[in-house]
């Protein structure tokens, strides 16, 4: 049975959201979300309509913005954005069950909306646009909506034609593949196509959609695997997935990680990595997982550019702070430059489950297992009044930074 998806996607999320709450039209209106005080190396998180409509994009610094003296200026408000989120979410469980939605961001979703046509006596086209009058209706936000036979080719129609279109709604099926989407080119302006993947399929004379629609799919499966095989059908609009059947994905790695809003020296860099340590750990004995493996990203300031990316094995499985503090010690004194530092990465991989506590050979079973309660007892602290409940002595520091990232979401303030 032919099915019909709709990719919903809020235009200029964070941006449209100031302007409305400033009583502005954000297609009229050069407005940008970044908070001005962290500096000119701050990053954007979103610009307007009206700022992407002369070009610029929608991710930079403040310092890359255009030299222009009407633009407004709105410091983020994660914890507003997520409101109106959830706002929205709610509008589209009016029209679709909740087994026929996905949320893929939090300004973007899914809708299986097949059952509903003859429900609502309307067509996909008709249905997409009573929807998107609703949303402006109630919170004066527009959306794009890409119509399309599968969740790929809706996400296509969405990025590839809703986007541009006057009336921000394009539907697409089996046969504008062809027409629409194998013209695509570079590679990396298709969904899912990344420009390391782009580099690897140019060496290949693949240049366009339609080149990697068209070239032998058992040559690609050859190359590159599994994906080769996604590549090929996605360049041919084929997509399997249901909207049903929720991905949950396996977790393989926490990660975590932080842009400086100055330049950091190499001898401050040991409070840094110990604070996100243990909002890292926190996270494995919430979900009592054990970890092998990590991993340290450092990247040196724009000057001078470059960095590292290593990662090494643990002796075993452990959730042991001091064990993998020193491996993380020990990855940064071994490839740190004297260079400033911007921006630093920590990953926990190779996780399992703790369904034990392997001690060590070095100090008493009693000593480890007094240390691995205490390291429960904090966390559950934690977790119960809110992660700057207990902090180490260095957050007085001036180089932490553990109380102001903990009241951030994703990197901004509430």
């Amino acid at each position: 049975m032919s099915k019909t998806i709709f990719c919903i996607d809020i235009k200029s999320f964070y941006a449209s959201v100031e302007c409305v709450d400033r009583g502005l039209n954000p297609f009229l209106i050069p407005l940008v979300v970044a908070d001005k005080e962290r500096g000119n190396g701050s990053i954007v998180l979103a610009v307007s309509p009206a700022l992407r409509a002369d070009g610029v994009p929608s991710r930079l610094r403040i310092f890359d913005l255009p030299k222009r003296d009407d633009i407004v200026f709105a410091k983020p408000r994660m914890k507003r954005y997520l409101e109106i989120s959830s706002k929205i979410v709610s509008l589209y469980l009016d029209y679709v069950g909740e087994d026929d939605l996905h949320i893929y961001s939090i300004d973007e979703c899914f809708l299986d909306v097949t059952h509903y046509l003859k429900f609502y006596n309307l067509t996909p086209y008709e249905l997409a646009m009573k929807i998107k009058n609703d949303i402006y209706k109630r919170f004066s936000l527009t959306v794009t909506i890409g119509i399309g036979h599968n969740l790929l080719v809706s996400k296509l129609a969405m990025d590839i034609e809703a986007k541009h279109s006057k009336n921000m709604i394009a539907q697409w099926n089996q046969e504008d593949i062809k027409s629409k989407l194998w013209k695509v080119a570079p590679l990396s302006k298709m969904w899912g196509i990344s420009h390391g993947y782009e580099r690897k399929l140019n060496r290949l004379g693949i240049y366009s959609v339609g080149d990697l629609a068209n070239y032998p799919k058992q040559r690609l499966h050859s190359l590159f695997g599994v994906k080769g095989d996604e590549l090929s059908d996605n360049a041919n609009g084929i997509d399997y997935s249901d909207i049903r059947n929720k991905y949950i994905p396996d977790t393989t790695s926490f990660t975590s990680g932080q842009v400086f809003f100055r330049d950091y020296h190499k001898n401050e860099m040991k409070i840094i990595i110990e604070e996100m340590l243990d909002d890292l750990l926190l996270r494995l004995l919430s979900r009592h997982l054990l970890s092998s493996s990590i991993s340290l990203t450092i990247t040196y300031a724009k000057p001078y550019d470059g960095g590292f990316s290593r990662q090494c094995s643990l002796p075993y499985p452990t959730c042991d702070q001091e064990i993998i503090f020193i491996s993380l010690l020990n990855l940064f004194n071994h490839y740190i430059e004297d260079k400033p530092i911007r921006m630093i990465s920590i990953s926990l991989g190779k996780l399992t489950n703790a369904n034990f506590y392997q001690l060590n050979l070095f100090s008493s079973a009693d000593e480890q297992i007094k240390k691995h309660k205490l390291f429960l007892t904090i966390a559950k602290i934690k977790d119960k009044y809110g992660k700057n409940s207990i902090l180490r002595g260095s957050s007085k520091l001036e180089c932490s930074s553990i109380y102001n990232r903990h009241n951030l979401i994703g990197g901004h303030a509430l």
